[in-house]
């Protein structure tokens, strides 16, 4: 996967209509005529969409997103952990990387969510990476759509996450009780390595996982 976009990798399966051929200056797209129905404007911090050669744009997460998004999460349980309403919009607040893919036909594919050091954040995983790291962005979840699995959207958003941060470490976890061997293949192709193998209070086991960006 290029870690650029350009018209030689991004396809999509048609055209956009001529009257959306254009996009809002405050926005980045590439290639540029690519536009998709109803995204014209984001109130973000990082107000920048991004083509994958995966047929997926890159964006911030929006307010209004956060129905589906929820649905997605809780479809992705127990490789994330299940949350309700108020705690997703509560992790998103929280997190300096919130960001959706979304297909060619503006349908929400996945998303993930990267917080800082130092949030109040009371995932016990974070809490440990907050006691050994102090240079970092955290990977809270990524999950992507059953209908969009196996496309590489995950990859995408990594991509993506590694582009903006400015941290010496990108750090995660991995289930190893239950075990999520697919998920583990996918962060070492990525990259990542395992520091430390840990017991949970929710009575899972987890990978806690390390690539150096910087």
């Amino acid at each position: 996967m290029c870690r650029a976009p350009c018209p030689a990798c991004c396809t999509y399966d048609a055209a956009p209509p001529a009257d959306r051929q254009e996009i809002d200056n405050n926005f980045q797209i590439f290639p540029k005529n690519l536009v998709f129905p109803g995204q014209t404007s984001f109130s973000v911090a990082h107000p920048v969409l991004r083509a994958y050669d995966v047929s997926v744009l890159i964006r911030n997460i929006v307010d209004s997103d956060l129905p589906v998004l929820l649905n997605i999460n809780n479809d992705n349980v127990p490789a994330v952990g299940e949350v309700d309403a108020a705690r997703l919009a509560a992790i998103v607040a929280e997190s300096t990387i919130a960001i959706a893919a979304e297909d060619a036909k503006g349908v929400l594919a996945g998303f993930c969510l990267v917080l800082p050091p130092g949030m109040t954040y009371d995932s016990s995983n974070y809490v440990w990476f907050n006691e050994n790291y102090t240079d970092f962005v955290y990977l809270d979840r990524v999950a992507v759509a059953e209908s969009h699995r196996n496309q590489g959207i995950g990859a995408a958003l990594y991509r993506e996450v590694e582009q903006r941060a400015a941290a010496e470490w990108f750090l995660l976890e991995v289930n190893t009780r239950p075990r999520n061997d697919g998920s583990l293949r996918f962060h070492a192709r990525e990259g990542f390595t395992e520091v430390v193998e840990r017991e949970t209070p929710y009575g899972y086991a987890v990978s806690m996982m390390a690539k150096r960006l910087r």
